[in-house]
């Protein structure tokens, strides 16, 4: 097989890509291990921010989300018993994010990709990039069964933390960054309304709370609980009392309870690879880098990934200059370190470490109290949430 960029992974960003390309008249084939069943169900991120739902609009792939997602103009802070709105629109200049799963984005995409797009093959294993710095690198792939080789000018590996495409770089070329955290999140999905119409981040002594929500009639809801913790341990009383516990108030909101659906324990780690390009391979997404679901920036990160790779080569393609795509790497990690810093500081601020000592809490609440008396203090954090610009 033979294409312009042979595109590693079929999830959003993948996706993403293969579609932003075709709209530039640049071709591709998508290879996906997984089948697509398994693609559009996987459970991972709903927060778009605002820079991300412009280029799903933009591309074409923004109707159901613009009709179904549940746009957010705020969010709430927790702590000491307190409440505290922090109002996008006012402190951004009108940006929002809004609430849309990334299972959806995947089925918007698929939808697109197989009715106008090149190929996307499903079950196809990708097994190796090779030749990433010559001017004809291939992915070595089976399917149905069969070994096959995808000739491309380009290969972008959208595969993931555990993908082949990063394994191509040499190792003496790279430096790793990260982070292991001593928590993770217990999350549930429950069938049941959201208690508050917009996301609520809540700080409390036994821990860190979030409410979230995936519908008018679905809440995702998170606990900080220690590392290693297996969900299962977990009954579903214990869950809403300990949720119950953590989103306290000094005034009457309650929390709305029902069946819990799902459940699952989420890590918690930062990690940075660099470069993110070697040759004519180009990493994007968790392949390159990895951040704690505090800040709601996974999803959104590897959009700005293939934005930026798309506008690469269409400007290569117009011009003939290579010029932004041997930038893409630094371009990428700008945004991809502010991305890490302002998860690590929304981690630090909301979560509370094992071994935790007064002093240490004493200033979680003075950040906390900072935010609630201080624009610039919130706009910073508006404009975090909301999202750093792409390219």
């Amino acid at each position: 097989m033979r294409t312009t960029v042979g595109i590693i992974g079929a999830g959003p960003a993948g996706l993403l890509l293969a579609r932003l390309l075709h709209n530039a008249g640049i071709d591709s084939v998508v290879l996906e291990s997984r089948d697509r069943a398994y693609v559009e169900n996987r459970q991972r991120a709903g927060i778009l921010e605002q820079g991300t739902a412009d280029v799903l609009r933009a591309a074409g792939a923004g109707e159901r989300m613009d009709r179904e997602g549940l746009r957010h103009d705020g969010m709430e802070l927790r702590f000491a018993r307190r409440r505290h709105r922090v109002d996008f629109p006012a402190l951004t200049g009108g940006r929002s994010v809004t609430v849309y799963a990334q299972t959806e984005v995947c089925k918007d995409l698929i939808a697109l990709q197989l009715k106008e797009g090149g190929p996307l093959l499903f079950g196809a294993e990708a097994l190796a990039v090779e030749g990433a710095d010559t001017r004809n690198p291939r992915v070595r792939f089976r399917h149905q069964g069969v070994e096959d080789v995808l000739v491309c000018d380009y290969v972008v590996g959208c595969d993931g933390f555990w993908g082949v495409a990063r394994g191509a770089i040499p190792a003496e070329l790279t430096q790793v960054f990260e982070r292991t955290y001593p928590f993770g999140w217990l999350g549930i999905l429950a069938d049941v309304a959201p208690s508050h119409d917009e996301l609520v981040y809540a700080r409390h002594d036994r821990g860190f709370a979030l409410l979230s929500m995936r519908s008018p009639s679905v809440s995702r809801l998170y606990l900080q609980v220690p590392e290693g913790t297996d969900a299962r341990s977990w009954a579903d009383t214990e869950i809403w009392d300990e949720l119950e516990r953590r989103f306290e108030t000094a005034d009457d909101w309650h929390l709305e309870r029902g069946p819990i659906t799902q459940k699952s324990v989420t890590p918690m780690r930062s990690y940075v690879h660099e470069p993110m390009r070697y040759g004519r391979l180009f990493l994007a997404g968790d392949a390159a880098h990895i951040v704690p679901p505090t800040g709601a920036k996974g999803l959104n990160l590897a959009v700005g990934d293939v934005v930026t790779f798309a506008r690469a080569l269409t400007h290569e393609k117009e011009t003939g200059s290579a010029e932004l795509l041997d930038a893409y790497s630094e371009t990428c990690l700008r945004r991809v370190w502010q991305a890490e810093r302002f998860s690590y500081d929304m981690t630090t601020l909301l979560h509370r470490a094992p071994g935790a000592t007064p002093f240490e809490d004493r200033l979680q609440l003075a950040r906390l109290e900072r935010l609630t008396q201080s624009r610039a203090a919130e706009t910073d954090l508006a404009e975090g949430y909301t999202g750093f610009p792409f390219g």
